[in-house]
């Protein structure tokens, strides 16, 4: 009997099936197998009148929006295609990113304080045979993401929204006044649908046509207990040369119930690439080096395992007027992040304003709605730290180049301070920071590299590069245009905000000390 099988095998769930069920849906992607559903429509009809303004379809994240739309007054329904609770596995987010429940009013002071479940300090990012750094305050915060669900869930529906749980999106058809929903036996009038369903949204499918991702995060994990040291976390470490064409990065973070460890790894889609399963093996294999743990001396309370598909268009804009996508649906993460409940949050004060503005002057076509979903350059920047962290399938690299590379790199950010490095480490691309790190790494380090990216992921990335000094640029002095623009019509406005919002969160602007 294989190692994961054995193991897994003895926590209740069908923990193994479910490993083989994600499986089948990877190799789907890989083969390019899976069938394009067909589930938006459109009439030229009118609908008449609304039952709602705003349907949200996916309710694990899109309770964070609802909650904050329905407290602006909002008519709100969510529906979700299961139970709307949080999982039992903490998210690990930054303090101060935390920030914005208090801002929108989703949350009391009291209340975000019993959200946190664990916080912990330092942080390591260290890599084989380079350098070693540590860091305070970084994703060092757990969010309780059941009690977090539970308390905006309540207070949604205090406020007035309506949860239909067990009431999965079917299809929608848009008209010229509405969308029309349909979720099982029910049926929904809305002036907006928002799709918050993830990565594999049937609404996103549609809008892809099939399209591949450009990268895929593999991750599988744990959390158990007994591990003899759980007092620091690990952001990125890594402890072994290149294996099956792929360089594997850990991360690790106490919690409520244990300690949580991370096997991932970034990859192509090339029908070759190993199955979830194997690096569930290798997981096993390798994690009594990596914590100095024996496994029979851990209890083990759940396992964790996916895969987070990347597409340089992004973020995603619906071809449709009145759908929006959001959160891991419109793909606004980094391909070097996992996205979810981070990038929700990062973007939830932004996108309550901006969904806000929209309903208030009705301005919802596709058009003033993909404004909503910017181009953000100091995200399209980090496609070439992914490619430079992955391997061909077919490609011949020195043993240890990434681990040199990222060595070299956290080196020079670490010298030049955390103004430079935690941001970087937050998934916050700055010209700034940019540009003081890479004239100081070692070209003998990046020049292996780059026949490995390719001259046009290079021409790709310095147009995005330029676009990041542009829209540092830009930010400021759209912030000094604030008192003139107020005196503008209604729609003007909105275009202003949301290319101001669009130059902040697309030099970093968004970030917080």
């Amino acid at each position: 009997m294989k190692l994961s099988d054995r193991v897994l095998s003895q926590l209740p769930g069908d923990v193994l099936e479910r490993l083989r069920a994600a499986d089948k849906l990877w190799q789907e992607l890989r083969l390019g197998s899976s069938s394009v559903p067909c589930v938006i429509d459109e009439s030229r009809e009118l609908l008449g009148n609304t039952d709602w303004d705003v349907v949200i379809s996916g309710g694990t994240l899109g309770i964070l929006i609802g909650a904050a739309l329905q407290k602006r007054g909002w008519r709100v329904a969510l529906i979700e295609r299961g139970i709307l609770r949080g999982r039992d596995q903490e998210w690990n987010i930054s303090r101060q990113e935390l920030e914005v429940f208090l801002e929108l009013d989703l949350l009391s002071e009291a209340e975000l304080d019993r959200a946190i479940a664990t916080e912990y300090n330092p942080a390591r990012v260290s890599f084989f045979q380079g350098s070693e750094v540590w860091v305070r305050d970084v994703l060092n915060i757990g969010i309780d993401p059941v009690y977090l669900l539970e308390t905006l869930k309540l207070k949604f529906l205090e406020a007035g929204g309506i949860l239909l749980e067990k009431k999965p999106f079917d299809s929608a058809t848009i008209h010229p006044d509405g969308v029309l929903i349909k979720a099982g036996e029910h049926a929904l009038k809305t002036r907006l649908l928002i799709d918050a369903m993830g990565h594999f949204s049937p609404i996103v499918k549609q809008a892809r046509r099939g399209e591949k991702p450009a990268g895929v995060c593999l991750v599988v994990g744990s959390c158990a207990k007994g591990y003899p040291h759980n007092e620091t976390g690990d952001l990125i470490v890594s402890f072994t040369p290149i294996l099956n064409q792929c360089q594997y990065f850990w991360e690790a973070f106490p919690a409520k119930d244990g300690r949580t460890t991370y096997l991932f790894t970034y990859v192509d889609t090339h029908r070759d690439r190993f199955s979830l399963e194997f690096f569930m093996q290798e997981y096993l294999r390798l994690l009594p080096e990596y914590q100095n743990v024996e496994l029979n001396q851990l209890q083990f309370e759940r396992f964790l395992f996916g895969f987070f598909p990347s597409y340089p268009k992004s973020p995603l804009h619906l071809p449709w007027n009145r759908i929006l996508a959001v959160g891991d649906s419109a793909g606004g993460q980094s391909p070097v992040s996992f996205g979810g409940f981070g990038s929700m949050v990062r973007h939830l004060k932004r996108l309550t304003f901006g969904i806000d503005e929209a309903l208030k002057i009705n301005l919802l076509d596709r058009n003033a709605l993909s404004l909503l979903q910017p181009y953000q350059p100091n995200i399209s920047v980090t496609w070439l730290f992914q490619k430079a962290m992955s391997v061909g399938i077919d490609k011949k690299v020195s043993p240890n180049q990434i681990n040199d590379l990222m060595s070299g790199v956290f080196q020079v950010m670490d010298k030049l301070g955390d103004d430079v490095l935690k941001p970087f480490l937050q998934d916050v691309i700055q010209f700034s920071a940019l540009s003081k790190t890479l004239p100081l790494v070692n070209p003998k380090l990046v020049l292996p590299i780059l026949p490995q990216v390719g001259i046009f992921s290079l021409l790709d990335w310095s147009i995005h590069y330029i676009n990041l000094a542009l829209y540092s640029g830009l930010y400021p002095l759209g912030k000094s245009l604030q008192p003139a623009i107020k005196n503008l019509p209604p729609v003007p406005q909105y275009y202003y905000h949301r290319w101001l919002d669009a130059w902040q969160y697309g030099s970093g602007g968004d970030y917080h000390k």
